[in-house]
């Protein structure tokens, strides 16, 4: 197991996989490494759920904090191309935690539920000694539609075209930039501005509604670059396939600040989580409506290379395997640990 995030997919396949409970005739898809979301068959409907941590960070105001927790988790049930439809949840809250700030964390989660159509039908909530921010708990989401309509993450083909938003380290970008601006001296203002403004971009629920919407069956996976960045959603992607992804980084989006923030921090933004990213593998046929439908949306979009028979992922020539390990764990802990250094050196009484 790695020391920080998620397992890889050796300890994945020696420790989890192998011991799934009992074997149901139900599960259409059950779990794999990498993958978003499980799938069931019930009497013919199609049932997609996805169970994420809900982290919050008290440092965004728990209103935005709110909005960025539910949109993670909501993200890995909208790239199943079922519109996500009902959401679980369950909060273990550290003590300090107030009614007030509840009220303001719970009120934003509503708000954006209601405004995807999501019902909230079941959860827990209790404050409990031990726990701590970020990690407050965890949700499900479930998505209920027709299995023509579900796009698996298995589904890349030879021919299809490789589709990236947004780019690399958008959250990286964004989260380490806003929760620590006094880390980022070497920046100017403008820039660590700009950066920060990425935070805002961790949403990739709307657009992979948009993109099934848009491309409808001609859309024939989808993944939600998080942990270990645009690399270890394009290996996925393929490994989960059974594909080779030809890869042209020069066609990938890099949105503004990104490459600022992580040469600053010195951490490859490829290899770094990217939560509102999305890989996308499309017939040809829909690859221009999808665009045009992203486009039209505001969401920067490109045609990052092609899907042929073999394995794994080729960028610009080289095999690129899956990182494993995120970079932004690290540095996330170095800027914490910085931060928790000069509050408490400011805290002692001048000489």
């Amino acid at each position: 197991m790695t020391d920080l995030g998620k397992v890889n997919r050796d300890f994945f396949d020696e420790y989890i996989y192998p011991r799934l409970g009992a074997a149901r005739d139900d599960v259409a898809l059950g779990p794999a490494h990498g993958v978003d979301f499980g799938l069931l068959d019930i009497d013919g409907t199609a049932v997609a759920l996805a169970t994420d941590p809900i982290s919050v960070l008290p440092a965004l105001g728990f209103e935005r904090a709110g909005r960025f927790a539910i949109d993670i988790v909501l993200s890995d049930i909208a790239v199943s191309g079922l519109d996500p439809s009902h959401l679980a949840v369950s909060f273990t809250l550290p003590p300090e935690m107030t009614d007030a700030e509840f009220a303001d964390l719970w009120g934003a989660m509503h708000d954006e539920a209601d405004d995807l159509g999501v019902s909230i039908v079941t959860g827990h909530t209790a404050r409990y000694s031990g726990c701590s921010y970020p990690w407050v708990g965890g949700a499900t989401a479930l998505a209920v539609g027709d299995h023509d309509d579900v796009i698996r993450p298995d589904g890349a083909r030879p021919g299809d075209d490789v589709l990236v938003t947004k780019g690399p380290a958008v959250e990286t970008t964004g989260l380490l930039t806003t929760l620590f601006p006094d880390g980022f001296d070497g920046l100017d203002a403008e820039t660590l501005a700009t950066a920060q403004e990425r935070l805002d971009e961790t949403d990739a629920v709307r657009d992979a509604m948009t993109t099934s919407a848009a491309g409808g069956s001609g859309v024939h996976a989808m993944h939600d670059a998080t942990e270990c960045g645009v690399y270890g959603a394009l290996n996925e992607i393929a490994g989960s396939a059974g594909v080779q992804l030809e890869i042209d980084e020069s066609s990938i989006p890099f949105c503004p600040g990104v490459r600022e923030v992580c040469e600053f921090l010195d951490i490859d933004p490829w290899r770094s989580t990217t939560a509102g990213s999305l890989v996308i593998a499309t017939d040809p046929a829909v690859t221009d409506d999808v665009i045009a439908a992203l486009n039209a949306r505001g969401t920067p979009v490109g045609v990052a290379g092609t899907v042929i028979s073999g394995e794994g992922v080729v960028i610009d020539g080289e095999r690129i395997d899956h990182p494993d390990v995120d970079p932004s764990w690290e540095a996330y802990d170095r800027l914490a640990t910085q931060s928790e250094t000069a509050t408490s050196d400011s805290d002692k009484p001048e000489p």
